[in-house]
């Protein structure tokens, strides 16, 4: 019932919200903050499990179609569960003092997308997986389409064509995958753990397996799917890039750990090398373009693409210290990139622009914000003692016995990644002043924020075994039924 709960808070609270702001205009942020506390206060107690699976629930859904309302919570969903309710409380806080028109239905569909997303991770029915994906971009559509900047029309257009066509993928894969399960074994079912072990062969199964591959790459936004993933960043509101960047980017790489591979593992082994020079052409593409970018958002956007190209290396190696390298990588990405996110819009409200051209010498105006902007520029880049160098070094270290060549490649570029971070730091935060201005430097809300954040990293980077020891188990047992 706990599993329930997870996903009935925050969809209640986001049907609370949409109304409030006619009551008062901060009502929608508060509910929609104590939802997502009060969710978290839920989710947390779920870790001291004694069995390999944390919580299990099971219903029956659709039983003509063999379809059941089935939840499920590993270590790896409960990480990426509590980092989906941190992150989005951080959005809330973050969009608390912004003018937005229609505040109530704002934080209904940050709330809805973020029960989606919860969802995705519980998901042990494949349909209802579907189900929950949907509900976890639909929302997001529509905060980008009306909160966005000025050429959010045309951004989430892009985001919908692509997530929708991602979401067909799916729909026909999963399809396919209990239509041939049924004919092998008479048995029409969308279960998960009915599903493992009965990989589909031939050129069918290939298909499927490659379908589901697509799609999941598609909201991983690593190369050459990646179309959609600046333009959306760089118009979203900024809770929304948080959320984005931070969260919805990490289900596709969780449906390529808990799905592509388990389910097909012979047609994953196939893919396997097409799919690892793509995670190269990602990590070297995204540092490239972010290397020659003005728009400190697009910056951030492109380094997205360039740290996705880890995870699917990681991914596509099958091997277990890789595979605890992506989780791990998830995790950092998220608090980093989230961080700085924060701080881009941050600058964007101050300045009025995300024109790396016209900032310079920010650490005289606002030396907060610029520290706190240089720290989490080098977290993202990967420095030794913080969180991304620990899953960035951990899937190079168990891709090096499978691919060394592609581990050396992923390697080499870190070097560009460490340019355009050195630059961005310099044009940002140091140099002249190009432009006079009287701006306030972060507040208490904002410190606040970015300490808690900063800790977060650090405490990744120095001390990463708890994390590891979570997922540990949903690693080394992935696929086997609880």
């Amino acid at each position: 019932m706990s599993l329930c709960l997870l996903l009935a808070i925050p969809l209640l609270g986001g049907c609370l919200a949409w109304p409030a702001d006619r009551l008062h205009p901060h009502l929608p942020r508060i509910i929609s903050l104590l939802a997502l506390a009060a969710t978290l206060a839920v989710a947390l107690p779920m870790l001291h499990g004694t069995s390999f699976w944390l919580a299990d629930f099971s219903v029956p859904w659709i039983p003509a179609f063999g379809m059941s309302f089935h939840l499920g919570l590993d270590g790896m969903s409960w990480l990426l569960t509590v980092l989906t309710i941190v992150l989005g409380m951080f959005s809330i806080v973050v969009s608390w003092r912004e003018n937005v028109e229609k505040i109530g239905f704002f934080h209904a569909n940050l709330m809805w997308s973020l029960a989606g997303t919860i969802g995705v991770f519980l998901a042990l029915d494949l349909f209802l997986f579907f189900y929950f994906w949907e509900l976890m971009l639909v929302p997001m559509v529509f905060i980008i389409a009306i909160w966005g900047h000025e050429d959010r029309r045309i951004a989430a257009i892009k985001f919908f064509l692509f997530t929708q066509g991602s979401g067909l993928l799916i729909l026909i894969g999963i399809l396919g995958l209990a239509f041939l399960h049924q004919r092998a074994t008479g048995v029409l079912t969308f279960g998960y753990f009915a599903l493992l072990g009965h990989e589909p062969g031939g050129a069918a199964g290939f298909l499927i397996m490659l379908g589901l591959f697509i799609a999941f790459v598609v909201k991983l936004a690593a190369f050459p799917a990646h179309v959609w993933l600046p333009v959306t960043h760089t118009q979203a509101p900024t809770a929304g890039s948080v959320i984005l960047a931070s969260i919805l980017l990490k289900t596709g790489a969780y449906g390529l750990l808990r799905f592509v591979v388990p389910l097909f593992p012979t047609a994953s082994h196939t893919l396997a090398p097409i799919a690892l020079w793509l995670g190269v052409a990602s990590i070297f593409y995204g540092a490239v373009l972010a290397y020659g970018q003005n728009d400190f958002k697009r910056l951030i956007a492109y380094t997205s693409i360039s740290h996705m190209g880890f995870v699917l290396i990681g991914v596509f190696v099958c091997n277990a210290l890789a595979w605890q390298g992506v989780v791990f990588l998830l995790i950092a990405h998220g608090v980093s990139t989230g961080a700085l996110f924060i701080i881009v819009g941050a600058l964007q409200q101050r300045l009025h622009t995300r024109e790396l051209s016209r900032m310079g010498g920010l650490w005289g105006d606002l030396p907060k914000l610029s520290s706190f902007g240089a720290f989490f520029v080098l977290a993202a880049m990967g420095l030794p003692g913080l969180g991304n160098f620990v899953g960035e070094f951990l899937i190079l270290r168990g891709a090096y016995g499978a691919a060394p060549l592609i581990t050396i490649l992923a390697a080499i570029g870190l070097v560009p990644a460490a340019l355009y971070s050195l630059i961005a730091i310099q044009r940002a935060f140091h140099g002249p002043v190009r432009e006079a201005r009287a701006i306030a430097d972060f507040g208490w809300r904002e410190n606040a924020m970015m300490l808690a954040l900063a800790a977060a990293i650090i405490w990744l980077g120095v001390y990463p075994q708890p994390v590891l020891d979570v997922a540990a188990p949903s690693i080394s047992a992935m696929g086997v039924t609880p």
